[in-house]
């Protein structure tokens, strides 16, 4: 973070007449230009996620003005997301022995040869804030969701496994471990809009996959079920909703739009709109005819509809 020197009780600007003046010790990673909108967004979003980030960072510090110096460094300093991006992470994976500069270097590198990963980034951005009640804003959900950001460093480190610079990328995930209690192995495959609900204990394994719009709560286990060589994790569709606590383990396929309830143990393939609950789980309804979600559960975040089937189930 750039120290800062209080200077006057003007408001917090960027010129020569700015409330702080501060010593850029990263000159690399700062630049004083206005942002500008990304050129980096494959979806065309109506509203530019990073233009919204800088305006609700602006609105922060002058709700908290002790916090100008923060957010300047990792947000109103930057032109666009993929520094302020590479900015953040630097800081946070960084170790004595592994400056935050040599890492800033790696994940620009990564980021400006690879744009499709901060498209991702804004969809999980807006995912965040779209489906978690306790996310207040987009700057909020960058700055301070361990979930999104163990993601994006993933992404990162996927590209660099990718590019066969395995050492750098193993690196990547045990500095993300340590950081975030968030182990997701580089050889795993993460969608676009993904949400990482909280996300400590969330293990990912190497040849896991997991697709566009899902929502994964703490505490879940994407795994093997053995010492087995090859393909041998899950593969999770689109708008999957996998509750707290769950273990998914083997070469299986968890069906689009299916949910698994919160602490179940899945062994077994499940089919796409279907629930399944319990340890070793089993499909709401049965395995003939199983109750059908009508809506995409990744999305409406609905973990406790399929209550209703259970004619047991009393308090």
């Amino acid at each position: 973070m750039a120290p800062c020197i209080y200077t006057s009780n003007t408001h917090l600007s960027q010129d020569d007449n700015s409330r702080f003046r501060y010593m850029n010790l990263f000159p690399d990673r700062i630049s004083r230009a206005p942002f500008t909108k990304t050129s980096n967004s494959l979806d065309g979003d109506d509203e530019d996620v990073w233009i919204k980030m800088v305006e609700e960072a602006q609105s922060d510090v002058e709700q908290e003005p002790i916090l100008s110096s923060y957010y300047y460094s990792s947000v109103t300093s930057h032109r666009s997301l993929d520094t302020a991006l590479a900015n953040i992470l630097s800081v946070k994976l960084s170790t004595l022995t592994l400056p935050s500069s040599t890492l800033f270097e790696v994940f620009t590198s990564v980021l400006q040869e690879s744009p499709e990963i901060i498209g991702s980034a804004k969809q999980d951005l807006l995912a965040a804030k779209e489906r978690d009640p306790a996310c207040l804003s987009y700057v909020q959900c960058f700055l301070s969701f361990k979930g999104f950001l163990a993601c994006q460093a993933h992404r990162i480190a996927h590209k660099l496994w990718t590019q066969d610079r395995k050492i750098l990328a193993l690196l990547i995930q045990n500095r993300v471990s340590e950081a975030y209690a968030v182990d997701i192995h580089p050889g795993a495959k993460i969608g676009r809009g993904v949400l990482l609900d909280h996300a400590t204990g969330v293990v990912i394994g190497e040849t896991a996959v997991v697709g566009d719009n899902v929502s994964i709560l703490h505490d879940v286990t994407l795994g093997g079920t053995g010492k087995q060589c090859g393909d041998r994790h899950p593969k999770i569709g689109d708008g999957v909703l996998i509750g707290a606590g769950s273990c998914i383990l083997g070469n299986i396929t968890i069906g689009e739009g299916a949910k698994v309830g919160s602490g179940s143990v899945v062994l077994k393939d499940v089919p796409p709109r279907t629930t399944a609950v319990g340890n070793p789980a089993r499909l709401i309804g049965g395995k003939e005819n199983p109750k059908r979600v009508d809506k995409i559960p990744g999305l409406t975040m609905d973990q406790t509809s399929y209550l209703t089937q259970w004619s047991d189930y009393v308090i």
